[in-house]
């Protein structure tokens, strides 16, 4: 078994550089399936192309997020706890891999006039088998690197993730996807492959493509990056974690500090993740925006995540997570006022009136390009607040208790997830203002920031 880090960052790390890179290369070989799969190519195409019926697609795969979040939420603590136990988190990361490529590759088969139970149930197995093997390999990060360097590796192990979904988002876009009637891509050519767009194709390859790109990209963690050597056989280790959780849950009331940040963050990550799945929306009901437009917003904010935890992993090394994390969630509270500033015509509320003229092509009036100037506020921070997130609870948890405080970051992170959406849902409703919607993501953002200011750091200080 490895010795223990000296948290004080005297003693050199205790991984290799290619052991390092070997972890990072985790993110980067499993990003393509949230953004091709889940957001831009795929999940677009089952809830609009699958079937004659979008309301009832889009009805299966909303109960199909929710189905994945519940059980995530329910078993990632229990499962990190028992890797705590069983020593090695490797075995786990396999085993779930294997479970995640069958699954993607299956996706393949979900031609238009199939049944959607069963791609929804090859993306419920998916979601869950990508989300637990996250829990287990972030909770390798303390071990890898000497305490003060955990926020950059944090931050730049996310960037690269974003670039890796962004490489594969645009090859697919360019060279795969077409359109049904022309049959062409974005770029004027036939698809690669003789992938045919009226089958569905070009949007059922996505499975295979991410199955093919994580199973390639997450060998250099599994021959480079050190683990735990074994610890409790299984069953024993299934007791001894249940055990150990039981008691952890038990232990937070006196880690006040470590249970306020857990708090904290799983409000303010609601507000996150209402900004990036309504952000989108928003914009095309405000500018009547198609998909193309959409998926350049989303292009955009990727590729500008990258540079900003390329950024903030500095920052996080220089001052800290806690602060990186403060500065992130006041850019994304700055940017939602100001998205909810701007109409056609005007921004800030009607302070800074805008001409109205549209000069064509993407993006024309001057409002929708006042829009990206704060989309980009937001890619430079969605990035760094969920990395220096992780880096901030590595820094507060010893490498022997990360399996299952990560399990409980990761309950943290679903439990309340359907409360931003959902509020936004509501008051747009009662009020017929999608602008009041989208205000109440402040209440989440700024509502974990004034808690998340309260928070020692790091958290286990308290």
């Amino acid at each position: 078994m490895l010795n223990r880090i000296d948290w004080t960052g005297t003693q050199p790390p205790k991984a290799t550089e290619k052991g390092i890179w070997g972890w990072m290369f985790f993110d980067w070989a499993a990003q393509p399936f949230f953004t091709v799969v889940t957001t831009f190519i795929f999940g677009p195409y089952f809830v609009s192309r699958l079937t004659d019926d979008p309301v009832s697609a889009q009805t299966t795969w909303s109960n199909m997020a929710t189905i994945s979040s519940v059980i995530i939420a329910l078993l990632s603590p229990i499962l990190g706890s028992i890797a705590d136990q069983s020593g090695a988190r490797k075995p786990w990361i396999g085993f779930f891999a294997i479970i995640k490529i069958a699954s993607l590759f299956c996706l393949w088969f979900a031609a238009p006039g199939s049944p959607v139970v069963y791609p929804a149930i090859f993306m419920i197995l998916a979601s869950i088998s990508a989300e637990f093997s996250i829990v287990f390999n972030d909770s390798m990060m303390p071990r890898l690197v000497a305490k003060h360097e955990v926020g950059k590796l944090s931050n730049t192990a996310w960037g690269l993730g974003y670039l890796g979904g962004i490489i594969v988002l645009i090859a697919v876009v360019t060279l795969l996807a077409a359109s049904p009637e022309t049959g062409k891509t974005i770029l004027g050519l036939d698809p690669l492959f003789g992938l045919d767009p009226r089958t569905g194709e070009d949007a059922r390859i996505t499975g295979p493509i991410s199955a093919v790109w994580y199973l390639i990209f997450i060998l250099p963690m599994f021959f480079f990056t050190p683990d735990v050597g074994r610890g409790l056989p299984f069953g024993t280790a299934v007791r001894s974690g249940l055990r150990e959780l039981r008691n952890t849950l038990g232990e937070l009331k006196e880690r006040r500090g470590i249970l306020t940040f857990l708090i904290a963050r799983m409000i303010y990550q609601d507000g996150v993740n209402g900004l990036l799945i309504l952000g989108g929306i928003f914009a095309a009901g405000m500018f009547g925006w198609a998909t193309i437009e959409i998926g350049i917003y989303g292009i955009i904010l990727n590729v500008v995540a990258i540079f900003g935890c390329l950024i903030a992993g500095r920052i996080d090394k220089s001052v800290g997570s806690k602060v990186t994390v403060v500065i992130s969630l006041t850019m994304l509270l700055l940017a939602t006022v100001g998205i909810i500033s701007t109409g056609p015509g005007y921004t800030l509320f009607g302070l800074m009136p805008l001409p109205t003229a549209d000069s064509g092509g993407l993006f024309g009036t001057a409002a929708e390009k006042a829009y990206i100037l704060y989309g980009l506020l937001i890619g430079f921070a969605f990035g760094p607040v969920q990395a220096s997130s992780r880096s901030y609870l590595a820094r507060s948890v010893s490498p022997e208790e990360a399996g299952r405080y990560f399990g409980i970051y990761a309950l943290s992170g679903r439990a309340t997830s359907f409360m931003a959406t959902l509020l936004f849902s509501l008051v747009t409703y009662m009020s017929g203002s999608p602008r009041l919607g989208m205000a109440t993501l402040i209440l989440f953002l700024a509502g974990g920031l004034v808690l998340l200011v309260r928070t020692p750091y790091p958290a286990d200080r308290a």
